[in-house]
């Protein structure tokens, strides 16, 4: 079955002829960011799969999971393999994707979500907290048309997203009746994963193919990556993360606003350290 009619927008709408392949190019950080952001996006089959099972008997959010969400995921991870590919023709991308997705479903089981259905919820909310804010930082960073335009459009894609799992949460939170507490821990303890393993593995991967001779070499590893992800971190849309972490918290409006600026303050810290 095709879910192209469903999609809110299709890789036939990105003109990759129209690429200013001089302004990407050479930029070495952009390019680890990239593919492996279409590693992770290329295999989110496999935790979606793991989220239908997870929430069985809720018809409705597992027709949303298996019909919507996992096809706009995977969109995404074809749309950025289709664009690190023209950039970079040389890299083997096929290669590498195989190698992370076999070490990535090793570690991507359904023991990595949480028990209570509702608070797997509100975990939802950080990690699509975390990639609007990933897309929204590539966004400013490069002045490719191209590139801005997707970036835009994958952005746009997970804060409909995160409005979703929100939407759903709050139903789980009523019935359920999940505290405040409970609820910060789930956020915190989720965000502090937020630069998790499966961005890792696929960063290692990347690294592997693209610096073959130095696959073995942590130390040029850890190097490399921490540059890149100093990109982002200088570009990391602070303002809008923090409203959305507070979202789920559902605070009282003055105390939500005397939280947002400090939490504003240390987000870029919280997000990749």
């Amino acid at each position: 079955m095709s879910y192209a009619a469903t999609l809110p927008w299709t890789l036939e709408k990105l003109d990759l002829s129209r690429i200013e392949i001089e302004k990407v190019r050479a930029n070495e950080d952009l390019f680890l960011l990239l593919c492996s952001s279409s590693f992770v996006e290329s295999g989110s089959d496999l935790y979606t799969h793991n989220l239908v099972d997870h929430f069985a008997g809720d018809d409705e959010l597992q027709g949303w999971l298996r019909d919507h969400w996992e096809h706009e995921e995977l969109q995404h991870g074809r749309a950025l393999a289709a664009y690190v590919k023209h950039v970079w023709p040389e890299f083997d991308w096929d290669t590498g994707f195989r190698n992370f997705f076999a070490h990535y479903g090793s570690v991507c089981t359904a023991e990595e979500l949480e028990p209570n259905r509702g608070l797997e919820l509100a975990a939802r909310c950080v990690v699509e907290t975390g990639t609007a804010s990933l897309y929204r930082a590539l966004n400013d960073v490069t002045d490719e048309p191209v590139l801005r335009e997707l970036t835009n459009l994958i952005k746009s894609d997970e804060v409909r997203h995160y409005k979703h799992f929100y939407q759903h949460f709050r139903v789980y939170r009523t019935r359920d009746r999940i505290g405040r507490l409970s609820t910060f821990r789930t956020l915190l303890k989720r965000l502090r994963e937020i630069k998790n393993e499966d961005s890792d593995i696929a960063l290692r991967h990347v690294f592997n193919v693209r610096y073959p001779e130095k696959a073995h070499d942590d130390a040029e590893f850890r190097r490399i990556t921490a540059r890149a992800e100093g990109l982002l971190k200088r570009h990391i849309p602070a303002e809008m993360t923090v409203k959305m972490l507070l979202r789920p918290l559902d605070l009282p409006p003055k105390l939500n606003a005397m939280l947002e600026w400090p939490l504003t303050r240390i987000t870029e810290k919280l997000f990749l350290h």
